[in-house]
């Protein structure tokens, strides 16, 4: 009888480099992510300290008094309530508009085939690559002329108004969407369509009642990436919003800055404060996000 052969030894490197190589990987994500968090946990450690505090003893310090005066002050200073409001009426209409004109060019570029398709969704995605600093000289001159029924601005103009801000934020932030949406788009069976026309279904049909239900984890992935984007905005809401009760939460934690000196531990908490909206909405849509995250991504 011969011996059968021996391909423990074979077998079992491959698998321990294996082994090893993720916990490489583990050890890579997790110190990366920690270094991510380090300034937010120190945002929080300084929030929680007064003034006093980190004058006598220094931002790099252990020791003291921790308490929450800091977030009570900054929620009172700064009325962050009416600017979460105004951020929110920003926001959320921009965030809509994104996702539902994005579906729609997404679908006509990716269900129908024509000559000018992939020129325009090249268009559509060259926008994003576009540094927004660049037309801010012909965009203020633009929202300064162009003219607004007084039930949408004040002052009659583009400038200076939550629909000029929104008009800004859809412009930019659609060309990414309908690039991400229009690729999950191609991936869908072609008989889909096929079959609701032999069926009758108009074209808005198949968009409304096929198509876009079946879109719902890109969507939210992109729902959680624009609403973050656009709350954040610092720049537009600054250059495009002269009324000071009128500007968002990121323009509006400049109030919380002294004349002569600053007080970081106030700024800290009222950063953090204002972080909260986005968290949540992470919260909420962050199976759905998860999933959508590389659906967008395969070539159909």
């Amino acid at each position: 009888m011969t011996a059968a052969p021996d391909t423990q030894g074979k077998t079992a490197t491959p698998q321990v480099m294996d082994k090893w190589r993720r916990r490489g990987l583990q050890a890579f994500l997790a110190i990366t992510a920690f270094v991510w968090l380090v300034p937010l946990l120190w945002a929080f450690y300084t929030s929680l300290r007064p003034f006093s505090d980190t004058a006598e003893r220094g931002y790099v310090s252990i020791g003291g008094t921790y308490n929450f005066d800091n977030y009570t002050q900054a929620w009172t200073d700064s009325e962050m309530l009416k600017f979460f409001i105004n951020t929110m009426w920003i926001t959320i209409p921009a965030v809509i508009l994104i996702l539902f004109f994005a579906s729609m060019a997404a679908f006509a570029l990716s269900r129908f085939s024509f000559r000018f398709n992939l020129l325009l969704l090249m268009i559509f995605t060259a926008g994003n690559l576009l540094p927004q600093q660049v037309i801010i000289t012909p965009l203020y001159r633009m929202f300064l002329a162009l003219p607004l029924p007084e039930f949408l601005s004040p002052s009659g103009v583009f400038y200076d108004s939550y629909f000029g801000i929104i008009t800004i934020h859809v412009a930019f932030q659609m060309g990414f969407a309908t690039f991400v949406l229009s690729n999950y788009m191609k991936a869908l069976p072609g008989d889909l369509n096929e079959a609701a026309f032999v069926d009758g279904a108009s074209v808005w049909r198949q968009y409304w009642n096929i198509i876009l239900p079946l879109t719902r984890p890109p969507l939210a992935a992109l729902a959680v990436l624009m609403f973050t984007w656009i709350y954040n905005d610092f720049f537009w809401a600054l250059v495009l919003m002269v009324t000071g009760d009128q500007r968002p939460i990121t323009s509006a934690l400049q109030n919380l800055n002294g004349t002569f000196f600053t007080n970081n531990n106030l700024v800290a908490a009222g950063s953090l404060l204002a972080a909260i909206p986005t968290l949540v909405v992470f919260a909420v849509l962050q199976r759905q996000f998860v999933a959508g995250l590389t659906l967008g991504s395969t070539k159909g």
